[in-house]
């Protein structure tokens, strides 16, 4: 902004110009903002630990929001990926989340978890960092490790995903997340450029249990739509005809809608390469068992659960664990 040419003539003069140079400064970063430049003190240090199917894809996008994003992860090809898309990447756990604002896990069960948190996160990482767990698993053990974290002197929220390897690349999560209200305003900040919404599910172990509940009916619903779509073949209708039908009406639900599972019919899903990527049934199995564990846990009765639950358990067994859960469509 340049300098006006013109004096003031008196106080009156003086004050006019400060309100105007006032009003052109907020003039100027709302522009700023509306552009979608990113201000310095927005931008955080940040530990990803986990850098899997889904962590790979969400560290990077967090860098492409700007944040300083230290990396590690077992796998040495994971760790190349994740430098190849900005990251810091570090050899040990510890190393990663010094002198970090925050910490983001995204690990494969319960008990990884609370090893990682307890004999590598808390303590090496600076007091009143933030730790965000994207993690699915038990209820139990997310307000264990929470309240432990907490005890140390830290934040935590447990923030677990919904919407597949995909969505993880292209930023469009949901985060279901569980936490105090001001340790998810500040969560919130680090979650949106991986997502598409952020829901703030109540207590620590809240997120979890959404996430549970979430699971455990898109398993039900992918049964029935293999079921369905299944019958009304053997019963003499086209599928595709039956899938117009279906989704303009009644039956509608995203698994048929948006991830049929029967091959070149409807959406677009991995039915049309048979079955790779995706969601793994043997973790859909994962969390229907946590869903059964705490539906155990609070004496709900989830009858469907259950059989959905026998179901995935015996494809599983049958060694269809890699597939797509949408496979389940090939045994009926």
């Amino acid at each position: 902004m340049q300098a006006s040419s013109r004096t003031c003539s008196g106080t009156g003069g003086c004050r006019s110009a400060q309100l105007l140079c006032e009003a052109a400064r907020k003039h100027f970063h709302r522009s700023r903002s509306k552009s979608g430049m990113t201000r310095r003190r927005d931008i955080m240090k940040i530990a990803f630990i986990g850098l899997g199917n889904m962590g790979g894809g969400m560290a990077a996008n967090l860098v492409k929001a700007g944040h300083e994003v230290h990396a590690f992860d077992l796998s040495e090809d994971a760790l190349a990926k994740a430098q190849e898309h900005g990251c810091a990447i570090h050899s040990a756990v510890p190393e990663a989340v010094a002198n970090v604002d925050a910490v983001v896990t995204m690990l494969p069960n319960g008990a990884i978890v609370k090893s990682v948190y307890t004999g590598e996160v808390i303590g090496k990482a600076p007091k009143g960092a933030l730790f965000l767990d994207c993690s699915t698993i038990d209820v139990a053990t997310a307000r264990e490790v929470a309240g432990l974290a907490e005890a140390a002197g830290y934040r935590m929220v447990d923030a677990p995903v919904s919407g597949g390897i995909a969505a993880a690349n292209a930023g469009t999560l949901t985060f279901m997340v569980g936490g105090a209200d001001e340790a998810f305003g500040k969560a919130k900040a680090i979650l949106e450029p991986m997502a598409k919404a952020v829901i703030h599910a109540g207590a620590i172990g809240s997120g979890q249990v959404a996430k549970m509940c979430n699971n455990m009916l898109l398993a039900i619903h992918m049964i029935g739509t293999c079921e369905a779509l299944a019958l009304a073949e053997k019963a003499g209708l086209d599928p595709q005809t039956f899938y117009e039908i279906s989704s303009k009406s009644t039956g509608y639900n995203w698994s048929l809608n948006d991830y049929t599972p029967a091959p070149g019919i409807g959406a677009p899903s991995p039915a049309d390469n048979g079955y790779q990527g995706g969601f793994a049934s043997a973790l859909m199995l994962k969390d229907l068992r946590l869903a059964m564990e705490g539906a155990a846990g609070a004496g709900a009765t989830v009858p469907m659960g259950e059989h959905a639950t026998r179901i995935y358990d015996a494809f599983v067994e049958a060694g269809g664990g890699g597939k797509d859960f949408g496979a389940i469509f090939t045994t009926l």
